[in-house]
């Protein structure tokens, strides 16, 4: 036997199954999705939650946290717009049955209200 390399084939690029290629905006997108507070309660008490008030775009603020814009996040939450929900959210949001747009940004659950009219 030579000491040239044995030649085992082409070369193999080696890759998750079902690789997601789409841009970070793109899957933030994809796992935004339209939930019952029932199924957010867990989330709740968990620490969880996170209220993005609707004149935000949650996608664009879910966007900041994968980024790590401390600043933008720390301004959102300077102004209000962006609270953690307290007790009276809770019992308000149970009793409405209230209707949520959530996008996971582990660890946090970004929330805003779905109106009524949408």
């Amino acid at each position: 036997m030579s000491d040239d390399k044995k030649d085992d084939g082409p070369d193999l690029k080696y890759g998750l199954l079902g690789e997601d290629s789409a841009s970070d905006l793109e899957k933030l997108e994809k796992y935004t999705g339209e939930v019952g507070w029932d199924y957010l309660e867990k989330q709740y008490k968990a620490g969880a939650l996170l209220y993005v008030d609707p004149s935000l775009d949650l996608v664009a603020v879910g966007k900041a946290f994968t980024d790590d814009d401390a600043e933008a996040v720390a301004k959102w939450k300077k102004s209000g717009d962006l609270v953690v929900p307290s007790t009276p959210h809770a019992f308000y949001w149970e009793e409405a049955k209230a209707r949520f747009m959530a996008l996971v940004v582990s660890p946090f659950v970004l929330i805003q209200p779905v109106e009524e009219n949408e």
